[in-house]
């Protein structure tokens, strides 16, 4: 046989192998998105979205309102946070005010925007939200964490509809420049694991690996592509949403209510030499944050985290009550 023949032959499988490979990558791929359709249809089916969808120009959002009475109280979620986060505060809210929660455009069961994810732009989208879902003021903002910032700017843009306002655990215009560098360094770790997410999310990957947890009322609203897409967005908007919100000012005598983490309650994934720093930065903030307003409080969390309206409701709850007391107190002064 001529040498050529047999130094060539070998290599004649290699375009066979290349495209079987990529015939199961194909394969895969398309069983993952499969997989992930279904297992999304039959999560949302078994556990529909309470509430209702809003037309607000061009794409839908969701929004969830329980209970009577007026002040409306508005909670705010935090980063990459759907209306769920609120599910232990919410229907104890509803007992004594008219509440509503939901899903900024990108989150949950809400479609998504085309505009930039800064706070400005946030805050008017949930202005526009309430007005067409006949929402109407005056309304007690609750934002949570960065939702912080989402409030904060709507009592800015709309003051004369807003009676209060209560921040729980909330963003600091300046936590990037007075928490420890350490923590930006992990905050770019978290973004790439998301962005990693982001694409493999359609293929079922994160539902397969048990990723999106056990709770299939979460699940439903959390695990997609759109939603993990949006929480991305809002990090990297980050600094210009900062910015925004450090240029609102003062509340003037807007009842405020500041309830903050136990900084004695330690994070389990932050080094041991980044907690105690960072915990005395946070509370520092923390108590800036109550001097918003010359009508304000400021409330520590015992035996909470971050999530305070998940491991103390209770305080979250008592938190509005006091606020919107305060505001119907201010309406009948007025009259």
């Amino acid at each position: 046989m001529p040498e050529s023949t047999i130094s060539t032959a070998p290599r004649s499988w290699i375009p066979v192998i290349v495209r079987v490979l990529a015939a199961l990558a194909i394969f895969f791929a398309a069983a993952g998105f499969l997989y992930q359709n279904i297992s999304d249809t039959r999560d949302r089916r078994f556990h529909p979205m309470p509430g209702q969808l809003v037309d607000v120009g061009g794409y839908q959002m969701h929004i969830n309102c329980v209970g009577q009475g007026s002040p409306t109280v508005v909670l705010e979620s935090g980063l990459g946070d759907s209306y769920i986060s609120w599910r232990k505060v919410q229907p104890r809210i509803a007992q004594f005010v008219r509440v509503c929660s939901y899903d900024r455009a990108g989150l949950g069961y809400s479609d998504s925007s085309p505009r930039p994810r800064t706070s400005k732009v946030i805050a008017e989208e949930l202005h526009s939200l309430l007005h067409h879902a006949g929402t109407t003021a005056p309304y007690i903002l609750v934002g949570h964490s960065l939702g912080g910032f989402y409030v904060r700017l709507f009592a800015s843009l709309y003051r004369s509809e807003v009676a209060g306002v209560v921040l729980v655990d909330s963003s600091h215009p300046d936590q990037k420049k007075r928490l420890p560098a350490a923590l930006n360094d992990m905050d770019g770790t978290w973004l790439r694991e998301q962005e990693f997410m982001e694409l493999v999310i359609p293929f079922g990957i994160p539902r397969l690996l048990g990723f999106c947890g056990n709770d299939a009322e979460v699940r439903a609203a959390h695990c997609n592509f759109h939603s993990a897409r949006e929480g991305i967005a809002e990090l990297k908007a980050f600094p210009e949403s900062a910015a925004e919100v450090a240029a609102t000012g003062s509340l003037g005598n807007l009842p405020l209510a500041v309830v903050s983490q136990d900084p004695d309650q330690r994070d389990p994934d932050m080094p041991e030499d980044l907690i105690e720093p960072s915990s005395i930065a946070w509370q520092q903030m923390q108590d800036e944050l109550a001097q918003l307003s010359t009508r304000s409080t400021h409330t520590i969390a015992k035996n909470s985290g971050h999530y305070i309206q998940l491991d103390r409701p209770d305080l979250v709850v008592e938190a509005v009550r006091k606020v919107v007391e305060q505001a119907r107190q201010a309406r009948s002064g007025a009259r």
